[in-house]
């Protein structure tokens, strides 16, 4: 079995039935071989090191060129224990010896409107600004994730700093504008071959080909629920994928505080009108 046959087995699970296509390269094979890592090594995390993650960062797609987008790097000890308990109390912030919280980022934008360009910034009050903050930040996140796996790092995104986002901005020290979007936790792996590559659905349900179709998606959400059923249990998981997303969705509690993100985001100054 070739390297690439192996990734998309692992990718899709090894029940499935798919031919891997003939285009390989070394970034395509560090993308298939991501996987969370919740286990780091003390080893510190060099400056020359976040620096050039940074720069990874900062060459992701960023709508007209506006970069509306800011990170905070935790290495306080303290500060990210406190992180941890605003994240559900996950214990592995604080054991990484880096935490990376992205921000979407209208602060810096309204200050050159308001005080550079003398205008009135009053489109930064609309749901698109908030929307290209978000989608800036989660490209440049992505591109900073990928550049710390192909250094040997590890790392897991962290959406439950969304929990209690105004805890985490007066924690950070934002200023108004500016929004906790999600955590990165950085670090070197304890123990990486404890952190397995989980499947994905089938690519049937999610490339579509000139039209969108839902109904024949369902075939494809049932193979994915046998093939992950089988990963958990492997890994000696709670089963079913389909209970996972119906309990995320099907009731408020789901969201475990984040019902409330409208408040919060309002409460940042985020007006979204």
């Amino acid at each position: 079995m070739t390297t690439a046959e192996s990734s998309y087995r692992l990718r899709y699970g090894s029940s499935t039935a798919f031919a891997p296509p003939a285009v390989w390269n070394d970034v395509i094979a560090q993308q298939l071989a991501h996987r969370s890592v919740r286990s780091y090594r003390p080893d510190p995390v060099p400056d020359d090191t976040l620096a050039a993650l940074i720069a990874a960062a900062q060459s992701a797609p960023t709508s007209g060129n506006l970069q509306l987008w800011s990170v905070v790097a935790v290495r306080d000890d303290v500060r990210r224990t406190r992180l941890a308990e605003l994240a559900g109390e996950q214990e592995f912030i604080a054991q990484a010896p880096v935490f990376l919280v992205w921000l979407a980022d209208l602060a810096r934008a309204r200050h050159i409107t308001t005080e550079i360009g003398s205008a009135t910034a009053e489109a930064a009050d609309f749901v698109e600004a908030a929307l290209l903050a978000f989608v800036d930040v989660a490209l440049a996140a992505q591109n900073a994730a990928l550049a710390a796996e192909s250094l040997g790092l590890g790392t897991v995104f962290v959406g439950a700093i969304r929990n209690r986002p105004l805890d985490v901005a007066a924690e950070l020290r934002l200023p108004p504008n500016v929004f906790p979007v999600f955590g990165l936790t950085v670090g070197h792996p304890d123990r990486l071959d404890e952190a397995a590559v989980k499947p994905r659905l089938p690519q049937q349900a999610v490339l579509h080909h000139e039209t969108y179709e839902l109904e024949p998606q369902e075939a494809h959400v049932h193979a994915y629920e046998q093939a992950l059923n089988t990963f958990y249990a492997s890994a000696g998981l709670p089963t079913s994928w389909i209970a996972r997303v119906a309990g995320r969705f099907g009731a408020v509690e789901g969201l475990k505080g984040r019902e409330h993100l409208r408040e919060a985001l309002q409460i940042r100054g985020f007006e979204l009108r």
